[in-house]
């Protein structure tokens, strides 16, 4: 499927710092439940299922990339605020993307 402009213009990708990072106990699936410090636009949480990967002591204080402009999703009895975004590995276990160099919180992807 090929999409225009506008429709990438819709998403907002933006950068933002891991600052907490818990187990989501009532996941399906292994997960953490993320807060992220997006700058301007404040505070948002997510879950992710990035556990094979990361502990979530290395989560904290690591920039990442999310969509900020989804509606609120609940799973189980948490808000997901947030879509942070990762590339599946070949055992299908997701590394998070991530700028290569430090960024403001709150940056634009484009």
């Amino acid at each position: 499927m090929t999409i225009t402009w506008d429709d990438f213009s819709k998403i907002e990708i933006r950068t933002g710092t891991i600052i907490e990072a818990v187990d989501f106990a009532k996941a399906k699936k292994p997960a953490y439940q993320l807060k992220i410090d997006f700058g301007a636009l404040g505070i948002k949480q997510s879950s992710a299922q990035v556990t094979h990967h990361y502990s979530k002591e290395d989560l904290i204080g690591k920039q990442i990339v999310a969509v900020v402009n989804f509606p609120p999703k609940q799973i189980a009895n948490f808000f997901s605020e947030c879509l942070v975004l990762g590339v599946y590995d070949e055992n299908n276990q997701v590394i998070l993307l991530q700028p290569d160099k430090p960024v403001s919180n709150g940056q634009q992807i484009g």
